[in-house]
């Protein structure tokens, strides 16, 4: 009862299966070793940027406007800016210089401090009717107290 089921029988035709198979083997074996595989993997790129530097600018003070008004030539003089507004040809002109009088007649001239920090055409129509033409300062206001920088960097030179 030992009988046993073969697909092949022992003998010549199994070897010969066997060998055939084995160097089918082998051959597929050194087939695979000869492959190489190769796998690259690209090196990472690192891209360095400078850092970002905010730059605010430089907060600006500005000083208010402050006026000395000379009513015998209806002119004002901004202390803060250096300049001289008044009516020329029915426009409100802003230069460094009055025109039609020295600078040196207008500080000998009664002028008033005025306390509107805004612009002057705003404000002259009113200022016109207090401090006429022909308006002389007060003693008070010849003393000082009507006097700012401007008549003082003039009194130095």
């Amino acid at each position: 009862m030992n009988k046993k089921h073969y697909f092949f029988k022992p003998g010549k035709a199994r070897f010969v299966l066997n060998t055939v198979f084995l160097m089918a083997l082998t051959g597929c074996v050194n087939y695979a070793v000869g492959q190489g595989i190769r796998i690259s993997v690209p090196s990472p790129v690192i891209v360095v940027s400078p850092p970002v530097v905010v730059v605010s600018p430089p907060a600006v003070v500005v000083a208010p406007d402050n006026y000395v008004y000379y009513p015998s030539y209806g002119v004002y003089y901004n202390t803060s800016r250096h300049q001289y507004a008044y009516l020329d040809g029915g426009a409100w002109v802003s230069r460094p210089a009055p025109i039609g009088v020295s600078a040196e007649v207008l500080l000998a001239s009664p002028s008033v401090r005025m306390d509107f920090h805004d612009s002057p055409a705003n404000h002259h129509a009113d200022m016109a009717k207090k401090y006429p033409k022909n308006y002389k300062a007060a003693r008070s206001e010849e003393k000082g107290e009507g006097r700012d920088a401007h008549h003082d960097e003039h009194d130095r030179k």
